[in-house]
């Protein structure tokens, strides 16, 4: 326990010194018991006032410090580095925030100095009963899994390797890519997508320290950072890979049809005016298949459920064809388990429906739009693949419902989102972009067609981004209507739009060909449940949150897991790229060095008096805890008692809020100084 305490009164420049008097302070504290130097400085992170710490450690034989300034979430790690050096215990340091909990919050200068007097004293009594904590020492595997197979994923798997560190990219889907892939052509420089992604996908296939799985999914994670076991689903593809060349013959000849997801649902169309032209054709694959001609890996897929082999019992064209023998009619699934020090998670967006929502979602659809029931009411993927050369209808716009070109086309902003009565407040950030983007390539495929675009207003926030709106505007005559589309039906062959256009204030009925919506982006309709298989926060959409949203923003509070791209929320992919390789530079710090250093602020369980009651393990939101037993020296079992993994402890000391006896305490913040802290008011 610490004797000899030395306080530091930070003025934080005008911060805490102009609402409470430092100086009055530090005089107030050298009257407490057990505090021997007290002084105030304007600014103690500074360089000088760390060496005023230093420098009283040795002169007054301290061996505690407290700091009065601003949040320890600040300047904590600056002052325990600085009293280290100096040759004393970091954790003999405390800081108590007289910034955001007292000068930020009082106008009143003299109770506003009572209490920072009262909070500084608080820290004095739990550092006096402070005792040397030895930071943890875990193993590292130096080698990383990230989640996600698109661009964000791809990126940080790349990076990750280049280090040459191992990595498992794990890709649910049967290539890599995600819905870059589905893209024609990208903002705002106009890139073709499939240009630019390809070369780093055939990249990541190639790449020697890269183990891509693909058509996987995760299954378990078990440990914590450092040491993670994660068991992986490889799903039968009936193909084996080792033996398949991807000549492609199998999809050929396959007499079975099945629609392809590649194709965003355009040749999932149905009801009254279902079209057997040109775009649900060309949006329809054969029963085995690569999704799309540049996948990777090339190795085709069999779906079972469209299979006339495995539905009649008939068939088997595939497998006569095949010149190597690949097709495994008998081929199961496999578990595979790796171990891996840290963990990326990429796993993208999907985008919301204004169709009819499941019954347990939590969105409504847009009825008055005929909850998507008519075939040329489309979203912006479904448009992306109607103009892009590698389309079903090989880049010529076509409409769904009879192929007919378009003339008139309607692009509507913000489906879903900023729309709270749809269940959806916030904004998706990219689709101001992607609609400029669209009345472009409308006009670059049908060059005499008119655009219309119904927005709210524009946001374009990015490196040349207004720029690119404001060609779609000006050079392609794209006419931009504010105001929101409050109906949509059929007359004839048109599609009528009433709506309303709130500049000129009035009321406008426009007939158009085709309805292109910019629907929101949603996370992954599964993301609540690997979230919980990750032991990761998320929030009330379903996006994962990150652990402090400026100083750590690809970082969860899990140690060891990091985010990256649009799981985290809606971005574009630059952004996604950035974020992709700033998760790949935190997994590579972790991997700097043989062991991990941790914080030793986690929980312990005095083994004599816990009951086994097992509150503290129900508890623990990072399943820190398990079940021990205590056998005697005959070895039979004397009792069970609970037991803290010291790797996966984050600290939080709930297991110590609901011990029944007192069993379980957290380092650092015992009962016996949160104690002495209430006491000392």
């Amino acid at each position: 326990m610490a004797k000899r305490i030395g306080v530091f009164v930070c003025h934080c420049g005008k911060n805490i010194g102009d609402t409470v008097d430092c100086a009055a302070v530090a005089e107030a504290l050298r009257k407490v018991p057990g505090v021997v130097h007290s002084i105030d400085y304007r600014f103690v992170c500074s360089a000088p006032g760390q060496q005023l710490i230093a420098e009283a450690v040795a002169e007054h034989d301290l061996d505690g410090v407290v700091v009065g300034a601003c949040s320890p979430h600040m300047h904590e790690r600056t002052f325990r580095s600085t009293v280290e050096d100096a040759g004393l215990n970091p954790y003999m340091l405390e800081v108590a925030n007289i910034r955001e909990h007292c000068s930020w919050v009082h106008h009143d200068r003299d109770l506003a100095t009572l209490k920072a007097v009262e909070l500084v004293r608080m820290m004095v009594e739990k550092t006096l009963r402070n005792r040397p904590l030895e930071r943890i020492r875990v193993p590292m595997t130096k080698r990383a899994l990230v989640i996600g197979g698109g661009i964000a994923g791809i990126q940080a798997a790349l990076d990750i390797a280049a280090a040459d560190r191992e990595v498992i990219l794990l890709e649910r889907s049967p290539s890599i890519g995600g819905h870059m892939s589905q893209l024609s052509e990208t903002f705002p420089t106009l890139d073709c997508s499939q240009c630019i992604l390809t070369p780093r996908m055939v990249e990541v296939a190639k790449h020697p320290r890269i183990t891509l799985l693909t058509w996987s999914e995760l299954e378990k994670l078990e440990g914590y950072i450092g040491n993670f076991t994660t068991t992986i689903r490889k799903r039968t593809r009936y193909v084996d890979a080792e033996k398949c060349t991807g000549c492609g013959l199998c999809q050929e000849k396959c007499p079975g049809r099945m629609p392809n997801p590649f194709e965003a649902g355009l040749g999932d169309l149905d009801g009254p005016w279902k079209s057997v032209g040109d775009v649900v054709r060309g949006a329809h694959t054969k029963a085995i298949n690569v999704p799309f001609p540049q996948a990777v890996p090339s190795t085709p897929v069999l779906h079972p459920e469209y299979c006339l082999k495995f539905q009649k019992g008939t068939c088997g064209v595939c497998a006569k064809v095949c010149p190597t023998d690949a097709i495994d009619y008998e081929q199961q699934d496999e578990l595979l388990e790796f171990e891996v020090g840290a963990v990326v998670v990429a796993t993208g967006y999907d985008l919301y429906s204004i169709g009819r929502q499941p019954e347990d979602s939590p969105y409504e659809g847009y009825g008055e739009y005929g909850y998507g029931a008519d075939p040329d009411i489309i979203d912006s993927l479904q448009f992306e693949r109607l103009v892009s050369s590698s389309g079903p209808t090989n880049g010529i716009l076509k409409r769904p419902s009879d192929d007919r070109e378009p003339r008139t086309v309607a692009f509507l902003q913000c489906i879903g989102s900023r729309c709270p009565e749809k269940g959806l407040e916030y904004c998706s950030k990219i689709c101001c972009m992607y609609t400029a983007k669209h009345t472009m390539l409308y006009k670059h495929a049908v060059h005499d067609g008119r655009a219309v675009v119904f927005y709210m207003d524009v946001r374009a926030g990015g490196k040349r981004y207004d720029e690119f709106h404001r060609r779609a505007v000006e050079q392609d005559d794209a006419l931009y209507l504010r105001g929101r589309v409050s109906r949509i039906y059929r007359r004839d062959d048109k599609l009528i739009l009433q709506g309303a256009d709130t500049l000129s204030g009035e009321r406008l009925e426009v007939p158009v060909d085709l309805v292109v919506t910019a629907t929101a982006m949603l996370p992954q309709a599964d993301s609540r449940e690997l979230a919980q298989t990750l032991g990761v926060s998320y929030d009330r959409y379903g996006f994962y949150v990150e652990a402090h949203p400026k100083l750590r923003p690809v970082e969860t509070n899990t140690a060891g897991i990091h985010l990256a791209g649009a799981c985290q929320g809606p971005m574009d992919i630059p952004e996604a790229v950035a974020q992709g390789s700033a998760a790949a530079a935190k997994a590579l710090a972790l991997f700097a060095f043989d062991e991990l250093e941790r914080e030793p602020v986690v929980a312990s369980i005095n083994e004599v008096s816990c009951i086994g009651c097992w509150d503290c393990l129900n508890a623990c939101p990072y399943e820190a805890i398990t079940r021990k037993d205590l056998h005697d020296r005959r070895g039979e079992l004397l009792s069970r008692v609970a037991e803290v993994n010291p790797g996966l402890c984050q600290g939080c000391g709930l297991c110590s809020a609901v011990c029944r006896s007192n069993s379980a305490q957290l380092a650092g913040f015992n009962d016996l100084q949160l104690h002495a802290e209430l006491q000392a008011l």
